[in-house]
């Protein structure tokens, strides 16, 4: 049995349990790696990232009464119920408020929704910087909107609708990049994506690549970190430039207006501007398939980090170090996601990919001495309703 089949069944399982019967409709999302790009997608900038075989599922089916019924079967199959037409608030259990602030964003556009009995099962790993929220938040969208027959919905519509709700319920300034690559990636191709025009790209990702993530067994949460205060220097960054956003400084412009600019928000936008120039430049090597060129600016992007946006760890640093060190010009690797903690990605040559495997296995363990764990992925389509 696959690992998709594996979670059908333990969605269908609770689905039929909890509401004794089956659903009507069954959706899947993706997480997503940011192959580079790291902190660009606020500030109206570029991103790489690709969707990857991990999952979150929605079953789904109609009630009479009006009541959203939620079941999390991740979450001891703990359950929720609001009604959506009643004035509902925020819950102290996060995954209670995605939910709900994903109902509120198809409210607050007008659109009125049907009582419903939801379940919820995924496996993409949990505080990684793997977008388990935007999956959840994407996959619930379209099966809101299938259910509801809102057949003018398209893949951006359930991505912009995600970040509402992360930002205005669950209390997360997110960007866009992850509810997109989440809501729109192509099977096999990462994603450049324009954050301002939301215009992508699929670039194709050479077969004899392989990706490779590496949970570090750092947990860390994206609200309670440095997240939103380096999207607060960054803003302050542009307005003290005179341009609406980081997008939009080159890094002479910046060094011009550097004088009575805090310190540490211009370091903040030195790596936002020299990382748009990287995914740029990544997604042409991705496409010409030069491995070498691509290890190079996968390293610089972690440095930058480090240095300038300084959300890296001393664990991250010394694990990514002895990865790059056995990899050389053969693949590239980086710490990914918001920061404090979480996954490095590793793009390189399929046959590096278990050297790499058996290098941290043997070499590195988090600081409380947790062992890493291992996601080899592929690169997978957007969010999709399955067939039953």
């Amino acid at each position: 049995m696959t690992r998709r089949d594996q979670l059908l069944a333990r969605l269908l399982s609770g689905y039929e349990n909890a509401f004794e019967k089956g659903p009507e409709i069954v959706v899947a999302a993706p997480g997503r790696v940011n192959l580079i790009g790291e902190h660009t997608d606020y500030n109206d900038g570029f991103v790489l990232p690709c969707a990857i075989n991990y999952e979150t599922m929605i079953a789904i089916g109609p009630r009479s009464d009006g009541e959203f019924r939620v079941l999390a079967c991740d979450q001891n199959d703990a359950q929720d119920r609001f009604d959506p037409r009643a004035k509902f608030s925020s819950q102290s259990d996060e995954w209670k408020n995605h939910v709900r602030g994903i109902a509120a964003s198809f409210l607050e556009r007008g659109m009125d929704l049907t009582g419903a009995n939801i379940a919820i099962a995924g496996n993409v790993p949990q505080g990684a910087g793997l977008s388990s929220s935007a999956s959840l938040g994407v996959a619930l969208g379209k099966a809101l909107a299938e259910l509801n027959g809102l057949t003018h919905m398209s893949p951006t519509d359930f991505a912009l609708i995600a970040q509402q709700a992360e930002n205005d319920f669950v209390g997360c300034a997110c960007g866009i990049m992850d509810q997109l690559a989440s809501a729109r990636s192509r099977e096999g191709t990462a994603m450049l994506l324009d954050c301002r025009s939301l215009e992508s790209k699929a670039i194709p990702i050479n077969p004899k690549l392989g990706l490779l993530v590496i949970h570090s067994g750092i947990r860390r949460g994206l609200v309670d970190s440095a997240y939103n205060e380096r999207r607060v220097q960054c803003e302050e960054a542009a307005a003290h430039c005179q341009v609406p956003a980081l997008r939009d400084l080159t890094l002479d412009q910046l060094d011009a207006c550097s004088p009575g600019l805090d310190p540490v928000s211009c370091r903040r936008a030195r790596h936002v501007v020299l990382e748009n120039a990287r995914v740029l430049a990544a997604a042409d090597a991705l496409e010409n398939g030069d491995v070498a060129m691509i290890s190079r600016l996968m390293e610089q992007s972690h440095a930058s980090m480090r240095d300038d946006f300084e959300i890296t760890l001393p664990a991250i640093d010394g694990l990514v170090e002895r990865v790059s060190g056995l990899l050389g010009n053969r693949g590239g690797v980086r710490m990914t996601g918001g920061g404090f903690g979480g996954c490095i990605v590793v793009l390189a040559e399929t046959p590096m990919l278990g050297q790499v495997e058996n290098l941290v296995s043997e070499k590195y363990r988090a600081p409380d001495g947790t062992a890493p764990q291992f996601y080899p992925c592929q690169p997978s389509a957007g969010v999709a309703r399955l067939e039953l």
